[in-house]
């Protein structure tokens, strides 16, 4: 008895769809780790910044671990009256994508949005790196600023201490937040009930 190559084809994508990848034990445990404090917000304050003028200086920076589910966590970051922030955190087959929702005070997203990257290795359960992934770097080129491919997002989480940080040759930012003191939530991000 022959066996169609169509019938193995078929038989082999059954099984892929059956069996699918999903994010390594680390991943699993940095997503944890953050969901664990989900409904709490932390003051936070620029650490490294080799090129100020960003508009966070005298500002209050607050991250809100504001909604969580199985899959997906909405931490917006919070830079004193501006609400347009919302980071993305998101499970998929293969790891971990972060994505940076920016949106006007209207609730309209901003033309520079929904960019940044998916975890390339396990990292650790407190480190995980996303750096900028295709549909980001043609975001970034065309909106004119191709320097910002090389970025990669780093976020770490300790018992005390929550790091946002973006890298790439020749520019470093970092904000950490206090997690041993929480602080009052923020109104909801623009552009999110």
């Amino acid at each position: 008895m022959r066996i169609s190559p169509v019938f193995i084809v078929a038989i082999l994508v059954s099984v892929n769809a059956y069996v699918r990848a999903a994010p390594a034990p680390a991943q699993e445990a940095f997503f944890n780790n953050l969901k664990h404090l989900c409904g709490k917000a932390f003051a936070g304050k620029v650490s490294v910044d080799n090129a100020p003028g960003g508009g966070f200086d005298n500002k209050l920076l607050v991250m809100h671990i504001r909604q969580c589910d199985d899959n997906k966590l909405l931490i917006p970051f919070h830079v004193g009256d501006d609400a347009s922030r919302t980071w993305v955190i998101t499970k998929t087959d293969t790891g971990l994508q972060l994505k940076h929702d920016h949106r006007h005070k209207d609730g309209s997203e901003d033309a520079l949005t929904q960019y940044g990257g998916h975890t390339l290795e396990s990292g650790w359960a407190q480190v995980q790196s996303f750096p900028a992934d295709h549909e980001t770097k043609e975001l970034f080129v065309r909106e004119g600023i191709p320097q910002s491919n090389g970025n990669t997002w780093q976020m770490y989480i300790y018992p005390k201490v929550f790091t946002y940080r973006m890298v790439r040759e020749g520019r470093e930012f970092k904000v950490d937040f206090d997690l041993t003191k929480p602080t009052k939530a923020p109104g909801a991000p623009w552009g999110w009930e």
